[in-house]
This record gives structure tokens, sequence and C-alpha cells, in this order.
């Protein structure tokens, strides 16, 4: 057993880098990805059994509140304009544009997340606050939106965040504007629960996230800035292997239990 995950690990560390390697010691859901389809590691089968719920609550744009069982509440892509319930403990951002971060949060915030390196290196966040562990993957981002501008690159301009709660693996896509190489597929891991932005304009072209969609294969896909693509054409792109489950609430109580058998496209409330 020795000997195996440290031949994970070493395979690990040629596709995503010593750091990532480091965090990969501490990630259940990358050494989820690295098992056999569908297998838990048995901390991951206890919290199962221990029913913990994760609440995930769709406030608008990109922004999602995520409640742990634990009493952590995060917010994604945060810039303080859409808000729902208390404030939140932790916030992560996104630097495309001021609805996705904003640089003067609340003071009472206790965790401000950058996805972009403050200073001049990459994004690196590998943190555990309370009952869920944090991490983040980084991706380039145009200077103007969208996939097809001609505009320059910021490298490691954006990040994915990934969220380690109760069993859960939680991805949020952020700002995306580029295809994900097989290293970052690889530092991403298993998600079974995906937060995916679906304009097809101002981040990436509906062919280009419907692929991305279709590769991580989370059991639930959660929609994000949708004000412009009609949910019918993402649906068409990802094909019949998805399930569409419409919500007339803007929150989801969910556990490593109750996870659908069948890949889901859930539509909260909200716009």
């Amino acid at each position: 057993m020795l000997r195996l995950l440290s031949a994970v690990f070493a395979l690990l560390g040629s596709l995503i880098g010593p750091a990532l390697a480091q965090d990969a010691r501490r990630s259940e859901c990358l050494a989820m990805a690295n098992g056999p389809t569908r297998a838990a590691p048995v901390s991951f089968r206890q919290a199962a059994a221990a029913k913990d719920e994760v609440t995930i609550t769709y406030a608008g744009h990109s922004t999602y509140y995520i409640d742990t069982p634990g009493g952590v509440r995060i917010a994604t892509d945060y810039s303080g304009v859409y808000r729902t319930g208390r404030l939140p403990d932790v916030v992560t951002m996104n630097r495309a544009h001021s609805t996705h971060y904003t640089l003067f949060p609340d003071s009472r915030i206790a965790h401000v997340l950058h996805g972009w390196g403050d200073d001049g290196q990459p994004a690196h966040i590998a943190e555990r606050i309370g009952d869920v562990y944090i991490r983040n993957v980084t991706t380039d981002i145009r200077r103007y939106f969208g996939e097809d501008s001609d505009g320059p690159m910021i490298k490691d301009g954006n990040s994915i965040f990934i969220f380690e709660i109760a069993g859960l693996c939680i991805g949020h896509l952020g700002h995306l504007h580029v295809k994900l190489d097989e290293s970052q597929f690889a530092a991403i891991g298993r998600l079974d629960i995906v937060m995916v932005p679906i304009d097809g304009t101002y981040t990436m072209s509906l062919g280009g996230i419907s692929e991305i969609t279709k590769r991580l294969r989370a059991s639930v896909v959660l929609p994000m800035h949708r004000f412009m693509t009609p949910l019918e054409d993402f649906m068409q792109r990802i094909g019949n292997q998805f399930e569409i489950d419409r919500r007339g609430e803007r929150s989801l109580t969910i556990s490593q239990e109750t996870l659908p058998s069948t890949p889901t496209v859930i539509i909260l409330d909200g716009v």
C-alpha cells in the first residue's frame, strides 16, 4: 500500500508540479480522483454515513453561498453586490471585472482569498478553515472578455476554487476564458459538484465550456453567468448524458449520500 501511495504521489508530482503534489497529500478529492471510479476513502464514507449536509445558495451572477455542516459560510466570486443571509466567513474572488471581486470587502470577513497573485506570482491557496479545505488551480485570463478576444493574456489571472466539505468535492470554475490542459484537469481532481459559467461570450464559448463540463462529469452541475445563454443551448451541447432539474428555490441542500446517480444540471432560482 505504501508503495502504491508513493507511486500515486510521484505521478501527481510529474503532472501538476511539486507545490500541488504537496496539496495532494492533504486533498481527499485528489486521492479519490486517482482511485477507482466513485471509490471513496474511509474518511469520506464516514462523513457520508454521518449525513453531513452542505447547503448551496445561488445569490446571482457567479456568486454562490456555501454553508458547511460546521457553520462556515463561503461566498464565491464575491463583490459584495450579490448577498443573501448572513455575512460570509470566507470569500473567494476573481478579477475579471468588478462583479467578481472587491478590493474593499467588509472588514468583518475573516478570510479573503484572491484568485490572482498579489506579488507577481500565481495564487497558491491550500487552507483548512473550520471543516472545509480550500485550494485553487490557476488559469490564464484575457485582459478583454471572451475566448475569442484578441486581447492580451494575463497569466494565472483566474482561479478555479475547489472546496472539500463533508465528503463532497465542490468546484467553482470562476471567470474561465481558456480550455484546460491535462495538468489542470489533474490538479482539479474529482468534482462532485461544479459551478459552470454558461454565458458563451464573456467567459468561454458555449462549445468550449460544454466540453469541459462533459470532461469533469460531476454529479451536479450548477450553471452561473446565466444572463445570456438559453439553458436549452447548453443542454443540447452537453448531450443526453446529463439530466435537468429545475428548482423553484434558490438553495440546494445535499450530501455525499444524496448526490444524483445520473449527472444532473440543477437550475436554482435566480438570475
